[in-house]
Formats: C-alpha cells, sequence, structure tokens
C-alpha cells in the first residue's frame, strides 16, 4: 500500500494550516480519501498534485544535441528493436537513430541525464504486474511519457533437446550446474535474481552466476556453444538460435520519453512506426513476441 498522510502531516508537508488542507480539498482538487470519517492523503498523489500546479517549472538543461534528425535510444537491448531501428534508418531520408546498449535502469538513468531521447525498460516492480514505473519515479524528477514497443516472453535458453531436463529453476541448485547471466541494472537480471530468491537458491551459489553478458543473444551464443546449461533471455532468442526455451512470464518491454522530448520530430517518427504494418511484419517473423498494444501509451493503474 501507498504511504499516506494524516490532515496533520499534510498541512505540515505543504506549510499551511489545517483548515486550508480543507480548502484545497475543496477548491483545488488537494488527492484526498475519507477513511472512517478521517481524511486521508497518498503521499504520491500529493507531490504529484504539486508538481501539476507548479509555474515557473525550470527547464530542463539541452544536453542533447539542438538538431531533431538524430535519435538517441539508450537502455535495454532486443532483437525486435534492433530490426526496427534498420528499418527507421532505411525509411526515413533525412533522419537517423542509434542505440546505446546501457541496460533498462542505465537507459533510465541517460534518459534523466539529456544523454538520449528514449529509453528502452522492462524493470518488474516489487508487485511483479507492474513494468517501469516505480523505476522512473525513483530516478526521474517528473514522470515520463511511457509507449509500450511490445510485449515478450522471458525465461532461460537451453541446449536443444534439453539434455540436462530442466523443469523449473530449483534444478538450478544441482551440482556442477552452469548459468550465464546478465549484469545488474538489466530487467532480466532483476527478474533472475527475484525468480532465485523465490526458490529458495542463493545466487552466488549457483556456477556461472558471475559470467555477466551484454546482450540478450550474447547469453544464447554461450549456451548455443556448450559452455552453459542455461542462461535468462527472451524467447526470440531461443528461436533465432534454435535452443530450448523454459518459460518464465510474459513482459512488458516499454520506451521512456520525457515530456519535453515526446514530440521531437524524430521521436514522433518513430512512434509512428511501430503502427506499421512492415512492423507487425517483423514482429511475425520471430517466435516470442506480441505486438498487439505496440504503439500505445501505458498509464498506471
Amino acid at each position: 500500500m501507498k504511504k499516506m498522510m494524516t490532515t496533520r502531516e499534510v498541512a505540515g508537508f505543504l506549510g499551511v494550516n489545517e483548515k486550508m488542507v480543507y480548502s484545497l480539498i475543496a477548491e483545488k482538487g488537494l488527492p484526498a480519501s475519507k477513511v472512517t470519517g478521517k481524511w486521508l492523503f497518498p503521499v504520491h498523489l500529493v507531490e504529484q498534485w504539486i508538481e501539476n500546479n507548479s509555474i515557473n517549472y525550470p527547464e530542463i538543461p539541452n544536453l542533447l544535441p539542438p538538431y531533431t534528425d538524430v535519435l538517441i535510444i539508450a537502455g535495454s537491448n532486443d532483437p525486435l528493436l534492433d530490426k526496427t531501428i534498420s528499418l527507421f534508418n532505411s525509411s526515413q531520408s533525412d533522419q537517423i537513430a542509434v542505440f546505446g546498449n546501457l541496460g533498462s535502469l542505465g537507459g533510465i538513468q541517460a534518459l534523466k541525464k539529456e544523454l538520449c531521447h528514449v529509453a528502452s525498460s522492462h524493470l518488474v516492480q516489487g508487485d511483479g504486474d507492474e513494468y517501469n514505473f516505480e523505476f522512473a519515479d525513483r530516478e526521474l524528477d517528473r514522470m515520463p511519457v511511457v509507449v509500450n514497443f511490445c510485449r515478450r516472453e522471458q525465461g532461460f535458453v537451453l541446449p536443444k533437446g534439453n539434455p540436462r531436463k530442466i523443469k523449473s529453476i530449483q534444478d538450478f541448485s544441482r551440482p556442477g550446474f552452469r548459468i550465464v547471466n546478465r549484469p545488474l541494472g538489466t530487467g532480466t537480471r532483476l527478474l533472475l535474481d527475484r525468480e532465485l530468491k523465490q526458490a529458495g537458491i542463493k545466487g552466488e551459489k549457483v556456477v556461472g552466476y558471475d559470467n555477466e553478458l551484454a546482450r540478450h543473444m550474447d547469453v544464447g551464443l554461450e549456451v548455443l556453444a556448450g559452455r552453459a546449461d542455461a542462461g535468462p533471455a527472451i524467447k526470440p532468442v531461443a528461436a533465432l538460435l534454435g535452443l530450448d526455451f523454459l518459460p518464465l512470464r510474459w513482459e512488458r518491454y516499454d520506451l521512456l520519453v520525457t515530456k519535453v522530448r515526446f514530440f521531437d520530430k524524430a521521436v514522433q517518427a518513430f512512434m509512428s512506426l511501430l503502427q506499421e504494418p512492415e512492423f507487425q511484419q517483423l514482429a511475425m517473423g520471430i517466435a516470442g513476441y506480441d505486438v498487439s498494444t505496440s504503439g500505445k501509451m501505458v498509464f498506471q493503474r
């Protein structure tokens, strides 16, 4: 449950007396709920209310190039995103997109520093259902626009034929079992650590846990070469490399854009591409993707 404040606490938070709080509820839309006769105020909504009612908001320093024909995307890597960037570059005569592989959290932090226009992320939140909002709220000064790029199936790639007969993450505790991993700050690493914890397995006890590779495809190639018995990655990698796959969940892979950058020419051109048949055809050619919500804004529940 989100943290709540009482009337006295919110008055102190806003620097007004308690009578003024009631006026702000009635006249200015201060977020509040009445429970058993008492007013309660969700802290995160009060903070958003203050932000939305701010004037003379300080301008974000313009660290990105002042032109609009280069689109910089940074964050979590994905084969379909790579193909979409290539499609964008081949279809645009006066714009180009480039990608920096920083992991999901690294992408959001780059967005905060104005080092990129778009961050790609799939960070699962504490509730296990929602993605990215909790991390964006923590890292960024203002909540960004969130657009879904795709949904994709996350799990573990295994050698073809599954020779070790792996049925669940519990099998990772077998003696001599070797995995390959993803770096801290990636959504895939966050999910793996979450699953290991739920299974009661300490990651450092698993052989190969400290062998971190930068991309999903690198993980797949390590398993394909026989240097690991399993690795966390998305199903499209297994499909492209002819590997077996142990599914964990379908996840939401989003694009995050600051509100001041959302209507930049290159950003809008890239987002509009997600609604085009050419993009849909790219996804249809690889198992493990769902693009039914691609290009649509996602809102926090």
